[in-house]
């Protein structure tokens, strides 16, 4: 199988694409994802993927920047931090139920492509993203999806 595409949803408040980029390794865990499906999602993920990073609470909400997957699927750690507000009790490290990624930062779009114009655009009109009552943080992205998007900013997805 081929190099598959995501979109991951960040509120910037809590981490951006630019904390992102600013870290030595311009990588960082994906961590506290605690839906099921999302969950699910991750553990499909392998090296190398590629990664739409979308700012999602915010005005407007936007993809703002490519990512990477840099690690595959590994025990979210936080769920077994008593003190971390991801903790979930019935999850340990000899049976862990939470799994996270680490992403790898590539390039912050020149031109954010706001979630307006994602639904304005016909050639996006099942992008999962721009459907009605989709909050999923993690999504599997088409590969012309992700191709179109990438226009919409003028960027090169290297």
């Amino acid at each position: 199988m081929g190099r598959r595409y995501w979109l991951m949803k960040s509120e910037p408040s809590s981490f951006s694409f630019n904390d992102l980029l600013n870290l030595p390794q311009k990588t960082d865990h994906w961590d506290g994802v605690r839906n099921y499906q999302a969950r699910n999602m991750m553990q499909e993920m392998k090296k190398g993927d590629r990664v739409l990073f979308y700012h999602s609470s915010t005005a407007p909400p936007h993809v703002v920047g490519i990512a990477e997957i840099a690690r595959e699927a590994y025990p979210d750690h936080s769920a077994f931090d008593v003190n971390s507000k991801y903790h979930d009790p019935k999850s340990s490290p000899g049976n862990p139920r939470w799994f996270m990624v680490d992403v790898r930062a590539i390039e912050k779009l020149l031109v954010t492509v706001p979630l307006a114009d994602l639904k304005a655009n016909p050639k996006l009109a099942k992008m999962l993203v721009v459907q009605r009552g989709q909050r999923l943080s993690v999504q599997p992205v088409t590969p012309a999806e992700y191709t179109e998007v990438l226009r919409m900013a003028g960027a090169s997805g290297h």
